[in-house]
């Protein structure tokens, strides 16, 4: 064999052996072995062990019901006792032995004293000839009073046979059970190896810019398809989060490049057609408001994300919640009246709060600046806050819990703009002409998540209902 086909075989080893599937399948193969040795082992000693109990209680029957006739009877009672038991031994295996001091067969089966017996030993199994046939026999002997001898035993050479009639049985069995055994681990490995070349090839194609394909379900609702269902989620979820990406980078992109090419452009007309340094100072103080938006468009963008992250926690402290509210609309109260609106307000005298005091202040600043922002002239604006009670079994589930409400009376939102109004620069088409990024609703809903709430946005008929649910200072410590 050449150096080339060696290192062929010896790559080939390492592949097989670096197979999980087909280690995997070799363990099942193991175990299953080794628990069906293990069992067959029992059964073979038990059954063994019960046959060599049996012989062991019959012969010690025998001697004690001998004995017993020997201190009674004497000897002659021994030898009529000896000659009864075979007469009466219908199996045909019983075997019995009594001699004088000097050696003379006083009663028995056996032409002679065993060859091989060992006087020091109790328990003795050896060969011992019977009817002119050597027969393999368990006995034990005597030693009674004036020296006469006495062996009682059992012809075992049926045990034997149901011995090895066992032996091979056990035999065959492990040889099928060896064959169920690799079977059924290449069974295992098949099915290991499917799943995972499923998950390969679609991770595969994945990397390869595929985004659409998923791991294929058969349907049959086992463990197999919970791992495919999975991890088709996972990629659904993955898929989703990438388009959401791109859409914030288009986005992005989009709302940062106006700002930006209006700076420029009323820069560049300064530069070529201001007459007076009035005019250029005007442009560039226009310049720098547009180049403020997009400063805070980044700052929008850095903050929400840092609050997603959850690393804005530093500042939570408890606070009255219901302060803050009418601090709040205290200070929207006058840019309502601007905007020929009333803003009221229904909030209790106390509200404990554990959370950022400042954050809060921003999410319902933005929110009340949207609803004051898109309300007609002549409309009203209330803004309530409760903790929710528990008179019923659905509302004592959610006991503990601070409920605020901001409603107007204004454009509102159609279904499919409700379904995504908190997303990342979402601007409803009705809303497309007012001033905004789009990260208004964004900001706030990353707050009340920070907050362990959530946030709702429904139709009031007109306008628009917001609802934020957040728990109170003592569930939320839980």
């Amino acid at each position: 064999m050449n150096k080339a086909q060696r290192l062929v075989q010896t790559n080939f080893r390492k592949v097989r052996i670096q197979s999980v599937s087909l280690r995997f399948g070799l363990v099942y193969s193991a175990l299953f072995i080794s628990s069906a040795v293990m069992f067959l082992s029992f059964v073979w000693w038990g059954t063994i062990g019960l046959l060599d109990q049996r012989v062991r209680h019959s012969i010690a029957l025998d001697a004690h019901a001998l004995l017993t006739e020997w201190t009674r009877e004497g000897i002659l009672g021994l030898e009529n006792l000896i000659s009864n038991r075979l007469a009466q031994d219908i199996d045909d295996n019983a075997i019995y032995l009594l001699s004088a001091p000097d050696g003379k067969l006083l009663a028995g089966n056996l032409a002679h004293w065993p060859v091989r017996l060992d006087p020091a030993l109790s328990w003795q199994t050896l060969p011992v000839l019977r009817d002119g046939q050597l027969n393999l026999a368990q006995v034990r002997i005597w030693t009674l009073q004036g020296d006469y001898h006495l062996l009682i035993g059992r012809d075992i050479s049926e045990r034997t046979q149901i011995q090895r009639m066992l032996t091979d049985a056990m035999l065959w069995t492990c040889l099928m059970v060896g064959l169920l055994a690799v079977g059924g681990g290449w069974i295992v490995r098949t099915l290991f190896r499917r799943i995972i070349h499923s998950i390969n090839r679609t991770t595969l194609a994945i990397t390869q810019g595929d985004m659409s394909r998923r791991i294929p379900v058969s349907g049959t609702g086992d463990e197999l398809d919970d791992v495919a269902l999975t991890i088709n989620q996972m990629l659904d979820r993955i898929t989703r989060l990438m388009d959401g990406v791109k859409q914030v980078s288009n986005s992005i992109a989009h709302d940062l490049r106006t700002p930006i090419a209006r700076a420029r452009a009323e820069l560049e007309d300064a530069s070529s057609s201001a007459t007076s340094e009035q005019a250029l100072r005007a442009a560039i103080d226009q310049a720098v408001i547009n180049l403020d938006n997009v400063t805070g468009i980044c700052e929008a963008l850095l903050r929400i994300a840092q609050i997603e992250a959850g690393t804005r926690r530093s500042a939570f402290a408890i606070f009255d919640l219901a302060t803050t509210l009418r601090d709040i609309a205290e200070l929207y109260e006058a840019v309502a009246d601007d905007h020929d609106l009333k803003l009221q307000t229904d909030l209790p005298a106390h509200l404990p709060f554990w959370g950022d005091q400042a954050m809060f202040q921003q999410a319902l600043a933005n929110i009340l600046d949207n609803a004051i922002k898109f309300s007609p002239p002549h409309g009203s604006i209330s803004l309530s806050a409760w903790i929710l009670p528990s008179t019923t079994a659905h509302e004592r589930e959610q006991a503990g819990t601070i409920r605020i409400t901001v409603v107007d009376c204004g454009i509102g939102m159609n279904e499919a703009d409700l379904a995504r109004a908190a997303e990342r620069f979402f601007r409803a088409e009705r809303a497309r002409h007012t001033p905004g990024s789009g990260l208004g609703l964004a900001l706030v809903q990353a707050i009340v998540e920070l907050h362990g709430g959530t946030l709702r946005l429904s139709h009031n008929n007109p306008g628009l209902a917001v609802t934020i649910d957040v728990p109170a200072i003592h569930d939320f410590h839980d």
